[in-house]
């Protein structure tokens, strides 16, 4: 296979993807089988190709929906983040799941866990794709596909400014092209 001159390696091959997610769906399915429904919300737009998969191969009853966020000013380093696209319905007495493509500092996954811990879910729980080694999250990551090396991956919803989101794949992306 050919790679793209952005991309440095392929860190997750797309058959070890398929496979990781299924293995989170049989842990979830069976983790949730006596509940009415699971109510997963993917965080967009990282997550629609991993929460698709996901729900796929759930064998459960679930609702699928998403909310989007946004960090205030021009970097995601500020760690001040606002909700630009909130769920459809209320979510109390919910069995919830954050479902995020990646947790790299962890700031996003903090902010949702406590916004959403507000609105009263019957339980709370969360899931990634992939967290990086330097993530310090205050919440628990429930659910994990991979830990991934700290450098800047694209990829299986996983881009660098809209580009690469759509690989099957997840690869590092090349320091001399975001620096």
């Amino acid at each position: 296979m050919t790679l793209h001159p952005d991309l440095a390696r392929v860190l997750v091959p797309e058959d070890t993807i398929q496979a990781h997610v299924k293995v989170l769906a049989h842990q979830i399915s069976q983790d949730y089988a006596n509940v009415e429904r699971l109510y997963l919300i993917g965080v967009l737009r990282g997550a629609f190709m991993f929460l698709a998969d996901l729900a796929r191969y759930l064998t459960i009853p679930h609702t699928v929906d998403f909310m989007a966020v946004s960090s205030y000013g021009k970097t995601a380093v500020s760690g001040a983040v606002r909700i630009v696209m909130d769920v459809r319905e209320p979510l109390v007495n919910e069995h919830v799941m954050i479902v995020e493509d990646i947790v790299d500092s962890g700031r996003t996954l903090s902010y949702l866990y406590k916004t959403l811990q507000g609105r009263q879910p019957a339980s709370l729980k969360t899931c990634a794709l992939v967290s990086k080694n330097r993530a310090q999250v205050d919440v628990p990551v429930d659910y994990l596909g991979f830990h991934i090396p700290d450098v800047w991956v694209v990829g299986y919803g996983l881009d660098y400014a809209d580009k690469h989101r759509t690989l099957p794949f997840i690869a590092e992306l090349k320091e001399e092209v975001y620096k």
